[in-house]
């Protein structure tokens, strides 16, 4: 796919989160090397034109290259990479709250959304359903995903194993959100999709 503005904006800030993180315990990684083998990944990445998701995708990207250019195990990485983001003030601002995501007024382009999603226009992009939470259930919001573009990116990169660490990352941005997330299943470890459910906090 083509590396971007869109893709060097999103590889700028996580690259400068989890540096500033490294630094913060006194990591010495090759800064160069990962933004380099980030490029790479995402060059060599099938295109998903303008997704929703594109800031996962890249989430992907420089996950895999995190792995790959440091001496880090997954696990290292992944806590490398939470913490860089809870310790970025402009992340938190970025990403919004709770009331903010599950604004109803959402709902309707969400809904288009899932309705472009499986038209499968790019076979790496994600593919949903948006489940709709009612006055008996305990979320507001849910998303089943038929179709990863993590998953797909590190099954491309042959490294798939690393898809799951990525999954936790959803429970890392719900909770920097103000929201709870319950989810039993993920195409990651297997599940026929993921199923996720988000509500607030106090539900």
């Amino acid at each position: 796919m083509e590396y971007g503005f869109t893709q060097k904006l999103f590889g700028y800030f996580y690259h400068n989160s989890c540096m500033k993180q490294a630094k913060a315990q006194n990591l010495s990684l090759d800064s160069k090397s990962i933004k380099g083998e980030y490029k790479a990944v995402l060059e060599r990445a099938d295109d998903i034109g303008k997704s929703h998701l594109m800031s996962s995708y890249c989430m992907g990207a420089y996950f895999i290259a995190l792995n790959r250019k440091t001496s880090l195990s997954p696990e290292e990485c992944f806590s490398l990479y939470k913490d860089g983001l809870y310790n970025n003030k402009l992340f938190h601002m970025v990403i919004g709250n709770a009331d903010s995501y599950l604004d109803e007024k959402k709902l309707p382009g969400r809904k288009k959304w899932s309705e472009e999603s499986h038209l499968r226009r790019y076979k790496n992009d994600w593919v949903l359903d948006i489940i709709e939470g009612g006055p008996n259930d305990d979320f507001v919001l849910g998303y089943d995903y038929h179709n990863c573009g993590i998953c797909n990116l590190c099954r491309d990169e042959g490294c798939f194993e690393l898809a799951k660490y990525l999954c936790r990352m959803d429970y890392v941005l719900a909770d920097m959100m103000g929201m709870k997330l319950t989810r039993t299943q993920t195409l990651a470890e297997n599940g026929a999709y993921c199923d996720f459910r988000y509500g607030r906090k106090s539900q």
